[in-house]
């Protein structure tokens, strides 16, 4: 009897040793919960199958986030943020951003009322703080698109000469996958697997050029379509859409050349303020100490702050020459 009950014990211990090690995870049992609502839609109606679409483009997450974006899905607002996320590059769900937003805000403000407590201050800390995510995805982005913008001309040379040797279209995007500059290639690998996964040629470019928000790549997007649809020679079409990219290119980098003094005028300007009250307050320490320590130096310095930010904005809008 003894010897059965130790049996049984360990029989015991042994199955739930295995079933603790065995057990899905959290992201597994997401997996399934999607695969499962993507095999309902399989058999429905065409909204049904978009749906499914939609459902399988959506990113993994986990716990308290995956239902906080769940919540956040009903807003207008989630999609614009969705796109910005995806278009930074960034593996991060709209829920985080928003989280991170409200735990800088709260830093900024908890800071702000133990250094500096003034109302203003106390109101303009948080919002700083609470943009500072989306500044920072907005500037991802750019830095991407610049990158995107550099590297095209070079690889729709790629898959020009691709096209000259033989290739079709299709492994031509995949020369450039494999052998193109990133961002470029890695972007162009999204539509070789989405054309092998069947999504057809005309909506892989469309969510290309949804993904990367180059004027460049949707002047080449469109360019393929249209061959696509009424025929031509996409090797002269593409050979022309490089000259025209980098002409533009050197065009941009002329006008950056010329407004390059401006540019570093407003750094200046910007900077000299600064620069100058730190100096001043080191030769003579308490130099400053009106500014800080009463209500009309306070309200000098947000002016002073104000009037900088706005003198900055102003030469940013003179600089800045669209091509």
């Amino acid at each position: 009897m003894l010897i059965g009950l130790i049996f049984a014990g360990i029989a015991l211990f042994c199955f739930v040793v295995i079933a603790l090690l065995t057990r899905p995870t959290s992201k597994q049992k997401m997996i399934h919960k999607r695969l499962e609502r993507v095999a309902a839609f399989s058999g429905g109606a065409q909204q049904d199958k978009q749906e499914a679409d939609e459902l399988l483009k959506q990113p993994l997450a986990a716990g308290n986030v995956a239902r906080l974006d769940r919540v956040l899905d009903r807003f207008d607002f989630y999609p614009r943020l969705e796109k910005l996320i995806l278009q930074a590059h960034r593996p991060i769900t709209p829920a985080r951003v928003l989280l991170q937003a409200a735990l800088i805000a709260t830093a900024c403000e908890i800071a702000s009322r133990l250094l500096f407590p003034h109302l203003l201050v106390e109101i303009a800390a948080p919002l700083v703080g609470a943009t500072s995510p989306f500044v920072l995805l907005n500037f991802q982005r750019s830095r991407r698109v610049k990158q995107f913008n550099d590297a095209l001309p070079d690889s729709i040379d790629l898959m020009s000469r691709a096209l000259k040797a033989g290739h079709s279209v299709s492994s031509a995007i995949e020369v450039v996958a494999e052998q193109g500059r990133e961002p470029v290639s890695s972007e162009f690998r999204e539509v070789f697997r989405a054309q092998n996964f069947g999504l057809p040629y005309r909506d892989a470019l469309i969510a290309l050029a949804d993904r990367v928000p180059s004027s460049d790549l949707r002047f080449l997007v469109t360019a393929m379509m249209v061959q696509k649809e009424t025929g031509g020679n996409l090797t002269e079409i593409l050979d022309r859409t490089t000259h025209v990219i980098r002409e533009r290119l050197r065009i941009y980098g002329e006008v950056k050349t010329k407004t390059a003094q401006g540019r570093l005028t407003g750094s200046i300007l910007a900077a000299l303020p600064i620069i100058l009250g730190i100096l001043i307050n080191i030769i003579n320490p308490g130099y400053a100490k009106p500014l800080v320590s009463s209500d009309f130096g306070h309200k000098l310095l947000m002016a002073g702050v104000g009037l900088l930010a706005i003198g900055g904005m102003l030469i940013q809008r003179i600089v800045k020459i669209e091509v």
